[in-house]
């Protein structure tokens, strides 16, 4: 069999010295739900932690049959993770999935796979039990999540009902070494003002506290998240979502002053994510672009370092590398 026999047979072909998959239109080796194939400008450094990112699948089902979301196996992250020069992770159980042991088997079975390469962030809730709690620990859960961005902080949505369980679920998983990973609004932030001096957990907050645009550092929730981060046992998730910027891509300019400031405010108490598979965003960013906005943020190596290596052994546990 000659070359071009084998190409067409394999549905492989040769465009401007990319490989693309005739089938899927996507070039060869090109993760799912992420636009370009380019790598990052940026190189990241040895050990560098994406810490923000979910695995959806389709073995492991949804709580809620109406909620759908294109194939985001690990498989495919380890596409991603190629791409960006990455080699730990940080998986967080997503919403769709319910508040029981079993509905984190899908993260549970991804850390398996890394081999010492990725921790996890579960979906616990009132009925977990505390040898749930211990084999959860064992097997690489760092922390638990309240996903309630899109509910209000009272009232009968049932997402809205997890803002009552993070003051008890944050006392019994204190004793495990956890932190409570909050991913709400800023005007929810605010509105749970109260509470956050009274969890015994450290915390952190997803996607920079999604501050709205073109209010960003002037709204009242960034003095909220500076100021607990002065505390010392807060941290803050630079990644970029939907709702984060109306400038958006190429050069997210109005974002930027918020990674900028959380950044010189405190780099040791900030970690990147890269959000992938980008599950609420039906036009998917290039996670490339995504990644290059740390030079906006921290234009010094050594603070990118401390934000992709130093913070997330100190955070999650990973085993010291500098």
């Amino acid at each position: 069999m000659d070359r071009r026999t084998f190409i067409k047979g394999t549905g492989i072909v040769a465009l401007a010295g990319t490989a693309f998959d005739a089938q899927s239109g996507r070039a060869q080796g090109m993760a799912p739900n992420s636009s370009g194939t380019g790598a990052p400008k940026l190189k990241a450094p040895a050990n560098a932690c994406d810490c923000h990112h979910h695995i959806y699948d389709t073995r492991f089902p949804f709580g809620s049959s109406t909620f759908t979301v294109p194939s985001s196996s690990l498989a495919d992250y380890l596409l991603l993770q190629r791409r960006l020069g990455t080699t730990r992770s940080v998986i967080v159980t997503p919403a769709p999935y319910p508040a029981t042991f079993a509905d984190n088997l899908v993260t549970l079975n991804a850390i398996k796979k890394l081999s010492g390469k990725a921790v996890g962030v579960a979906i616990i809730s009132p009925d977990t039990t505390d040898a749930e709690l211990k084999a959860l620990h064992d097997q690489g859960i760092r922390g638990i999540r309240f996903s309630i961005a899109a509910a209000p902080l009272s009232g009968s949505n049932t997402r809205s009902k997890a803002a009552d369980m993070i003051e008890p679920l944050s006392k019994r998983v204190n004793s495990l070494g956890w932190h409570v990973q909050i991913n709400m609004s800023a005007d929810q932030i605010v509105a749970a003002g109260d509470l956050w001096n009274r969890l015994p957990t450290p915390l952190v907050f997803d996607h920079m506290g999604h501050m709205p645009q073109p209010m960003g550092v002037e709204h009242p929730a960034f003095n909220i998240l500076r100021n607990l981060v002065d505390k010392g046992r807060t941290w803050v998730k630079l990644s970029v979502t939907f709702d984060s910027s109306k400038v958006g891509p190429p050069t997210y300019d109005d974002v930027n002053k918020v990674g900028r400031a959380l950044v010189q405010a405190a780099p040791e108490r900030v970690v990147w994510g890269s959000n992938w598979p980008h599950p609420n965003e039906t036009n998917k960013p290039d996670d490339a672009m995504l990644f290059d906005l740390l030079a906006a943020w921290a234009p010094n190596e050594a603070t990118r370092h401390r934000i992709l290596v130093e913070n997330p052994e100190k955070l999650y546990g990973f085993p010291n590398s500098h």
